[in-house]
């Protein structure tokens, strides 16, 4: 199956497309749009679904963004609170 590229298609786009870009099934497309986790329209006869280019990559730089706050997240579950603590304080939390 040849690639979608940008050039190759125009502004909406089928679920089709939506998993060949995300390398997901179309299973897994249509539960994004069911949970309105992606964004989509419903055009033409039979109703089909079309997912906005823009709206795509919205979805994915907010994923990006939701694995960088993770990262951020486990990296300060895994400090210890004297790693937070200005260094001059953490001799009173030593004590304690």
């Amino acid at each position: 199956m040849d690639q979608v590229s940008p050039d190759s298609i125009g502004r909406f786009l089928t679920v089709g497309d939506a998993s060949e870009i995300l390398n997901i099934s179309s299973d897994e497309v249509l539960e994004l749009v069911r949970t309105a986790e992606l964004p989509a329209i419903r055009v033409g006869r039979p109703r089909r679904w079309r997912i906005e280019r823009s709206a795509l990559e919205g979805f994915i730089a907010g994923k990006y963004e939701e694995s960088r706050r993770m990262g951020l997240w486990r990296e300060v579950a895994d400090a210890s609170v004297i790693d937070l603590v200005d260094p001059r304080d953490a001799s009173a939390l030593r004590r304690r």
